[in-house]
């Protein structure tokens, strides 16, 4: 299977209209679109480690949540971060396929990946401004703030995360992984009793009390890297010959 037609069969399980506005993402880098795919690298962001690890590896494309370019070059040299991995892959022939807010909102991905792990039913979608990326679901039965983030930290691999007590048991969650500040207040309008997310602001959570929502920041990366499995299973239903692998991205030290 050629990268071009991988690519575009990706985009029929993630089509491109569930992207928000705002965002950019797409087939980021391509030397050589009819080039085989034989090996795939999965990741959530392409670090410099990662696009090093790609071109060791010997893969012919990475697949990634955050885009590799989301924000538009301004000149293309190795002075700049995201440039230099440009140059670097192309000119090692390793592309580049990016998913990202649409991956967040299709059936199946990011936030139902999460909703699943955490064993949320009864799932809907939720959201503000149109954009309903998130997903609010019901646990099977109510239990305590504490138990519930001990769950979150079991699923996610994640070190530790912030709490905020609103005073109410954990039941009807909303969840939105990555960055949900925008959307406490939606989450709070579909009824939900806890919100957790990757990244909530420093006002939202001394604000938990007084909301009377429970609100839990677990990480962004935490929040959003189970998505990476869903990746790969994809890739393999539509090519089961192909290698595919996920790597660790995340940079990120706790110390």
């Amino acid at each position: 299977m050629k990268i071009r037609e991988l690519y575009q069969r990706l985009e029929e399980r993630i089509p491109r209209e569930l992207s928000c506005e705002w965002d950019n993402d797409g087939l980021m880098v391509c030397g050589d679109p009819q080039k085989e795919v034989k090996r795939v690298l999965i990741a959530l962001d392409v670090t410099a480690a990662v696009a090093d690890e790609a071109v060791a590896g010997g893969y012919d494309l990475v697949l990634s949540h955050h885009p590799l370019v989301f924000r538009p070059l301004k000149s293309v040299t190795t002075a700049d971060p995201v440039a230099k991995k440009v140059i670097e892959l192309i000119r090692k022939d390793v592309a580049v396929a990016s998913f990202h807010t649409r991956l967040d909102a299709v059936c199946g991905g990011v936030n139902d990946t999460l909703a699943a792990a955490l064993g949320l039913g009864e799932v809907a979608p939720f959201g503000s401004n149109g954009e309903t990326i998130g997903r609010i679901g019901v646990l099977s039965e109510p239990t305590s703030l504490e138990a519930f983030t001990a769950l979150v930290k079991r699923v996610t691999g994640v070190p530790f995360v912030l709490a905020a007590n609103g005073g109410r048991p954990v039941h009807r969650v909303a969840i939105l992984g990555g960055s949900g500040s925008s959307d406490v207040v939606a989450a709070e309008r579909a009824g939900a009793d806890t919100y957790l997310s990757g990244e909530l602001a420093h006002h939202h959570l001394t604000d938990a009390p007084e909301r009377g929502m429970n609100l839990i920041a677990a990480g962004h990366f935490h929040t959003e890297n189970p998505v990476c499995e869903a990746l790969k299973q994809m890739v393999l239903e539509i090519d089961a010959s192909i290698e595919a692998h996920i790597t660790n991205s995340n940079p990120i030290l706790v110390l």
